[in-house]
């Protein structure tokens, strides 16, 4: 194996800031911050989701979103949903006029039958 070109491999702890969860690994991840766990100071690596904050493993189903892009993608597409509405309602007035014109024609029809 070549010296000095692979990572430092070391233990490292792992904190979830969402829960608080911590938990010791070996890993060759650059931490900045040190932490004192379990009777030692060791470097710490802080996460937003780990196994014991993820809904999947959690079975809790619900929206972790740190960075915000759930709003973001309810605000960009706010208008189009409002605009889809629109149309839609727009469309069943018509549908609805066109119905109630429809049913005129047929029973002035019946009627002009029924007058012979």
């Amino acid at each position: 194996m070549k010296k000095e070109i692979h990572p430092e491999y070391k233990e490292v702890v792992f904190l979830d800031t969402g829960t608080g969860d911590k938990f010791l690994c070996r890993s060759a991840v650059q931490a900045k911050d040190t932490i004192e766990f379990e009777g030692a100071t060791y470097p710490c690596f802080k996460v937003s989701i780990t196994s014991k904050s993820h809904p999947f493993y959690t079975g809790e189903q619900g929206i972790v979103d740190t960075e915000g892009r759930v709003d973001k993608f309810k605000k960009r597409y706010a208008a189009v949903k409002a605009e889809a509405a629109e149309v839609t309602s727009d469309s069943l007035e018509e549908k609805k006029k066109k119905a109630s014109s429809e049913k005129a024609k047929k029973s002035t029809a019946k009627a002009k039958k029924s007058s012979e």
